[in-house]
């Protein structure tokens, strides 16, 4: 073990910096993707008290999805102060808007929370039922939308309406069938590749869909009023969801030009044109993605300067525990 140890360290820190190297290339291809003279005409251009109260939205809507890891907390029986749990999550969600699941989520996640003292396993239940906390209340809605035609589509699209309101009406049996899983059901563990999931309580299942709609209704919310209120909510909502499985599917970072394409499908019409639409979306993008991922990589640096000293903090508190 002697002999084995200063090549883990050195291996670690190898791993360390390929993982700095590929968050910097990452950034680097989304910043050269953004069209910074539009991002800047926008911001001076907008609406004043729309892009406040926008912006307002979006510290709601990031403290909100805090509450995945604060349930991952409850979950997992960690005992990492809140504050650091709600400050990892920020930064990850940050990056996964912005550079992918697989970095924000996951790579993000297991590298903050193991430089704070969680084992990997404790990190895998956290990621997961963050994950199927954010698509828990996304199922809910799209559901409810879907199935009762919210959204009108366009002919000659790819999915007519009556398919679309049959997947609705799908999900919304996968909801049901969810929360009588998490009530009733006897087997509550499950081993995936080695690691042990279990289904969580009833009131927890409900909890998860309480925050993830929530998180859901003020992302709509924040497109319906950077659109000036010229489209109906349900509408804007639905649209929403469509383009973010689209992003999903299709997999590009950011869901660039993904988002701008559906909402432009599917609302571009009398009463909004299509620059209103692009230019509601870039200001969303401004204010959703673009400055809160300069914010998340001001806090990464620091959480990781600041990391080492945190881990022992925490271990200490454990020992008196």
């Amino acid at each position: 073990m002697a002999n084995t140890h200063p090549r883990w360290k050195l291996a670690k820190k190898i791993l360390t910096g390929l993982f700095f190297v590929a968050v910097i290339v990452l950034l680097v291809i989304y910043a050269r993707k953004v069209n910074w003279d539009d991002v800047y005409k926008v911001i001076v251009n907008y609406n004043r008290f729309v892009v406040l109260t926008a912006a307002a939205l979006v510290i709601v809507s990031y403290l909100v999805y805090g509450c995945y890891d604060l349930i991952g907390r409850a979950y997992c029986g960690h005992k990492l102060a809140k504050r650091q749990v709600m400050l990892v999550s920020f930064i990850c969600y940050a990056f996964n808007l912005t550079l992918s699941t697989w970095v924000g989520g996951v790579a993000m996640r297991y590298r903050l929370y193991s430089r704070l003292g969680l084992d990997s396993a404790t990190i895998t239940r956290i990621f997961s039922l963050s994950i199927a906390t954010n698509w828990l209340g996304y199922i809910l809605l799209a559901g409810v939308i879907f199935s009762a035609g919210l959204v009108p589509i366009p002919g000659g699209w790819f999915i007519g309406e009556t398919t679309l309101r049959l997947i609705g009406a799908a999900l919304l049996v996968l909801v049901v069938f969810y929360l009588w899983a998490c009530a009733f059901s006897k087997r509550r563990r499950w081993k995936v590749k080695g690691q042990t999931l279990q289904l969580p309580s009833l009131r927890m299942a409900l909890f998860q869909f309480a925050v993830s709609c929530a998180n859901w209704l003020v992302m709509g919310t924040i497109i319906w009023l950077l659109l000036g209120r010229d489209a109906g909510y349900p509408m804007v909502l639905g649209v929403l969801l469509i383009s973010s499985i689209a992003g999903v599917i299709i997999h590009i970072p950011a869901g660039i030009g993904v988002l701008e394409a559906v909402f432009v499908a599917l609302l571009g019409g009398e009463n909004l044109s299509h620059g209103t639409i692009i230019a509601a979306l870039l200001a969303y993008r401004v204010l959703y993605f673009i400055l809160p991922l300069l914010l998340a990589l001001v806090l990464y640096l620091g959480l990781e300067s600041r990391a080492k000293h945190m881990r022992h903090k925490n271990e200490q508190k454990l020992q008196k525990s």
